[in-house]
């Protein structure tokens, strides 16, 4: 045996009795101090637990906030700690991107408090963790258009914000709340439009009218308002009613001369090259209006 590998031989078999006692002891060190961390808040009083929660939020751990704030309502299970430590707790949740915990801690809340003071703020605050359940880590990379994917959430969070609107019409969140209804609803308008245009690129023409009119009827004055009816004029045109197609043309130059359906521009669909692309996103013939 040479010395190289003798050598070798002394380095190489250490090493996985070295790492595995090096990971033995930072489980214990993590274990022990949690266990420590957790031992340290027993018996403390809520003000002061409270306030430990509260110094984990301002600086942006919400890991230990939640944690600090359900030992809290564990403790202390009635008050107005308690009351307040249940909203922040969502809130914490919220924050770290914890959404279906959120929502369901909200939930739990409004059932034990139907009509508590903060009720506006947590119907606000479950329209905000429902808007963000579907915007996952690979949606945001690959540039997956929202309107495209399901929709069952943002139509929830539509509905939250419309509770908060409708109820509570004076609090502080009823304009933001208003606010994020309109986006919402030209999220859903688009996914209208997208399956109009699948339509209408495919020859299905009343199919591409029928969604281009539900869209006018459900989302007025929605950005894709002009669209829909650049869609009907297109679609009539396809169906050889040049009556109905004028008036479609006749319409849109009133409302929007500039659109490029009047200049023969539109719609304008992606080519067919950024199917075998996989890092082309996701793109309609919406996007050049956008």
């Amino acid at each position: 045996m040479t010395p190289s590998s003798t050598s070798g031989s002394i380095l190489v078999r250490p090493l996985p009795r070295l790492a595995a006692a090096l990971v033995i002891a930072t489980l214990l060190a993590t274990g022990c101090s949690r266990d420590k961390d957790k031992d340290s808040d027993e018996g403390q009083p809520v003000e002061a637990l409270y306030e430990k929660a509260q110094k984990s939020m301002r600086n942006g751990n919400w890991a230990s906030a939640e944690i600090t704030f359900k030992r809290l309502v564990a403790q202390y299970p009635y008050g107005q700690y308690t009351e307040q430590a249940l909203v922040e707790t969502a809130y914490a949740q919220y924050k770290a991107g914890k959404h279906d915990d959120a929502v369901s801690s909200i939930d739990r809340f409004l059932r034990t408090y139907p009509t508590h003071r903060n009720a506006a703020y947590m119907y606000y605050l479950r329209g905000l963790a429902n808007s963000s359940r579907d915007a996952v880590f690979l949606q945001r990379v690959w540039r997956l258009d929202a309107s495209r994917r399901d929709l069952d959430t943002p139509r929830q969070a539509y509905n939250d914000f419309k509770l908060v609107v409708d109820r509570y019409p004076n609090s502080r969140y009823a304009a933001d709340a208003r606010s994020r209804m309109n986006d919402l609803r030209d999220i859903f308008a688009r996914h209208e439009m997208d399956v109009a245009l699948y339509y209408l690129r495919r020859t299905a023409y009343v199919a591409a009218a029928s969604r281009a009119t539900t869209l006018m009827e459900t989302y007025p004055d929605s950005k894709y308002q002009n669209d829909a009816v650049a869609t009907l004029a297109a679609a009539y045109e396809g169906l050889g009613n040049e009556a109905l197609a004028a008036s479609a043309r006749a319409t849109l130059q009133q409302q929007a001369p500039d659109h490029p359906y009047l200049k023969g521009d539109w719609p304008d669909y992606p080519g067919d090259w950024r199917k075998l692309n996989p890092f082309a996103g996701e793109k309609s013939a919406l996007d050049n209006m956008d």
